[in-house]
């Protein structure tokens, strides 16, 4: 069986690839030989329709897992609008309709929580995608990962392919990015308060008021219900899913203040200083907590507790010298 790793250097790509290859080296994939495909954004630009279609009908995998994206916080949201939704509507659309066109029957697609309404009811279940309007420092990832969801819908509906999205809460954990003013709000804050415990800082200040609501996954919790939705026979997906409602919400099920991550990443860290808010600094939505009962009734659930994962990521962090930091 050939599977087809679009954005296996990016951190959730990473995870998923880690996870086949395990499988792989095992030799336990439903009693078939797994081959692994991979080409880094030197070898195959995704946003380039005739390189994806050549790719595409040259290796023609029996299954694709699309996680290349163009990723980033606030900060890159709002400087970038134009690169974020045009990067990530190519990638889609050139990656899933090369894909049906090569025949490939099974796909998988990773979205993000951001394609909920900026005032969703609490915990967002499947329902409210496109029931209201988004948040506007991130509309136009968020119109892109709709896009691909209905991309897969109705590839599903009018050629009787088997296009899957999962949509995960925010994530973090090895492979991250950590660039002072790119980065999700869980790596910076992990990165700030690392250079002020060195740096015997007194004070870190925060973005915004501290009191919006996040909640957080590990990556390899990611990687690992990405694969186990990928896995599943097509009736038990049919049976939990609907034809133009089909994706399904990944997530621990937990949030937290952002104060409280801040003090978390801390206490991880070592910082022993202030924690200040900058209250001018933008929020983002109020409360971002994912329904992930859906996946819970087919059978999976988070296993690495929040702290747990910070720690493991900060390890991970400390092993990084000082270039790879200064590209991350």
């Amino acid at each position: 069986m050939k599977v087809y790793v679009a954005g296996h250097r990016g951190m959730v790509g990473g995870a998923i690839l880690r996870q086949l290859q395990a499988r792989q080296e095992s030799g336990e994939h439903a009693g078939e030989e797994l081959e692994l495909i991979t080409r880094t954004s030197a070898d195959l630009d995704l946003t380039n329709q005739a390189a994806v279609q050549e790719f595409m009908a040259a290796e023609r995998p029996d299954q694709v897992i699309l996680a290349a994206a163009r990723v980033g916080g606030i900060i890159a949201n709002n400087s970038y609008p134009a690169q974020f939704i045009y990067e990530n509507l190519m990638i889609e659309c050139n990656v899933i309709h090369a894909a049906h066109q090569a025949g490939v029957q099974h796909l998988l697609q990773l979205g993000s929580s951001c394609i909920y309404p900026k005032m969703a009811a609490q915990p967002m279940a499947e329902e409210a995608l496109l029931t209201g309007t988004l948040e506007p420092t991130n509309e136009p990832y968020a119109i892109a990962k709709i896009a691909g969801i209905k991309l897969c819908e109705s590839y599903n509906r009018q050629y009787g392919r088997d296009y899957r999205s999962v949509m995960p809460t925010n994530l973090y954990g090895p492979g991250d990015n950590f660039h002072p003013e790119n980065s999700h709000v869980l790596p910076a804050l992990m990165r700030r308060f690392h250079e002020a415990a060195r740096d015997g800082l007194d004070e870190v200040v925060i973005w915004g008021s501290g009191t919006p609501m996040r909640e957080f996954l590990h990556v390899d919790d990611m990687a690992a219900a990405s694969l186990f939705v990928a896995d599943l026979d097509a009736d038990t997906y049919g049976a939990n899913t609907q034809e133009m409602l089909s994706h399904i919400n990944v997530g621990s099920g937990v949030d937290v203040t952002i104060r409280e991550l801040a003090e978390t990443v801390a206490r991880v860290t070592g910082f022993t200083g202030r924690l200040a808010f900058d209250s001018s600094k933008p929020d983002g939505a109020p409360r971002k907590l994912m329904d992930v009962s859906r996946l819970a009734d087919m059978g999976w659930s988070a296993t690495i507790p929040l702290e747990e994962g910070i720690r493991q990521t900060y390890a991970w962090f400390l092993s990084l010298d000082t270039a790879d930091l200064r590209q991350k």
